[in-house]
C-alpha cells in the first residue's frame, strides 16, 4: 500500500482514503463518491479494529461480508481496497498508542473509555500507510470525526479531514452496519432517535432556548418505545462537546440508545433563529 501511494504521489496524483470496518452500506458508498469527487485515486480500507472494542463489546459478532464489500467497491471504481490483517496492523510486541485528553471524555467515551484511543491509533496508522492527501469520515459518527480532526491538527499531519453527511433510510433511520442487529419488530424503537432529533430541530427553530427542555422532550420520545435504553442524550458545543445549557448559537445534539442488542447513535445540528455563527460551520445535513 505504501509503495502504491508513493508511486501515485510521484505522478502528482491526489489520493483520498475512506477508512471503514466493512459491511458496507449506502452511507459508506456516499463517502466513497465524495472521495472520488476530491481526488484522482481512492483507497478504501476495511479493518475491524480490535483496539477500539472494550470487554463485552461486539468485536467477534461485528457483521462482516468482505466479498460483497469488494463487489460494491469495484462498482464504485475504487482504485485500491486495503484489507490488512490484525497481525499486520498490530504485530507481536506492538506497544504504541495515541490518546486525546478531553474529547473522549464526553458522549460515547463515557461508556466506552478505550474506544477513541483505539480509533485514534488505527486512523493514524492508516494515514501513514495509505499516505492520502485527504481522508473522508461520516458525520454520523460525529465524535469520531472531531477526534480525528483534533489529532490531525495536534500532530501537524499533512492531510485534510473531510466530513460526509449522514445518510438515512427512507424512514429516517441513520444508516449503520449495526442496524443489522435489529430484530424484527424493533424498527419503531430504532426510529425514535431520528424522531427525537427532528423534534429538537423544530423546537429550537421555533425559539426554544433551554437545552434541558429539548433534552426532556427527546427522552420522552425515545422512552415511548419499550425496547429502548438510553445511554445519553446531550446538547453540546460542536467543537469541544462540553454540555450546553442555553441554545443561543449553533450546537450539536447527540444520542446513543440501545435497542435490543443494537447500540445506535445519531446526531444533528440545532440552529436557533438568527444564530451568532453560521450553520455551515456545523456541517449539518438533516
Amino acid at each position: 500500500m505504501q509503495a502504491q501511494a508513493d508511486a501515485w504521489r510521484r505522478e502528482g496524483q491526489h489520493i483520498a482514503l475512506v477508512p471503514t470496518m466493512g459491511f458496507l452500506h449506502a452511507g459508506h458508498l456516499s463517502l466513497v463518491r465524495l472521495a472520488r469527487e476530491r481526488a484522482d485515486r481512492v483507497v478504501v480500507s476495511i479493518f475491524v479494529n480490535p483496539t477500539q472494542f472494550g470487554p463485552g463489546e461486539d468485536l467477534e459478532a461485528y457483521p462482516r461480508n468482505p466479498e460483497r464489500d469488494r463487489d460494491l467497491l469495484e462498482a464504485e471504481g475504487v482504485d485500491v481496497l486495503f484489507l490488512p490483517s490484525t497481525a499486520e496492523m498490530y504485530p507481536e510486541g506492538y506497544q504504541t498508542r495515541v490518546s486525546l485528553d478531553r474529547l473522549p471524555q464526553h458522549l460515547c467515551g463515557v461508556s466506552r473509555p478505550i474506544h477513541f484511543g483505539g480509533v485514534a491509533t488505527v486512523v493514524i496508522k492508516l494515514l501513514h500507510i495509505a499516505k492520502p492527501h485527504l481522508a473522508v469520515f461520516g458525520e454520523k459518527d460525529y465524535q469520531q470525526l472531531l477526534v480525528v480532526r483534533r489529532m490531525v491538527r495536534d500532530l501537524n499531519l499533512d492531510v485534510e479531514i473531510v466530513g460526509g453527511p449522514t445518510v438515512r433510510e427512507a424512514d429516517g433511520l441513520a444508516m449503520s452496519s449495526r442496524n443489522a442487529y435489529l430484530a424484527e419488530g424493533q424498527r419503531p424503537a430504532a426510529l425514535t432517535l431520528s424522531q427525537a432529533l427532528a423534534n429538537a430541530r423544530k423546537q429550537v427553530a421555533e425559539g426554544e432556548r433551554q437545552a434541558a427542555v429539548v433534552i426532556a422532550s427527546a427522552v420522552a420520545t425515545i422512552q415511548s418505545e419499550a425496547e429502548t435504553a438510553i445511554d445519553y442524550v446531550k446538547i453540546c458545543d460542536p467543537e469541544t462537546l462540553e454540555d450546553i445549557s442555553e441554545i443561543d448559537r449553533p450546537v450539536r445534539m447527540a444520542l446513543a440508545v440501545r435497542v435490543g442488542h443494537s447500540r445506535l447513535i445519531d446526531n444533528t445540528a440545532l440552529l436557533p433563529p438568527n444564530p451568532s455563527s453560521s450553520a455551515s460551520a456545523q456541517g449539518e445535513t438533516p
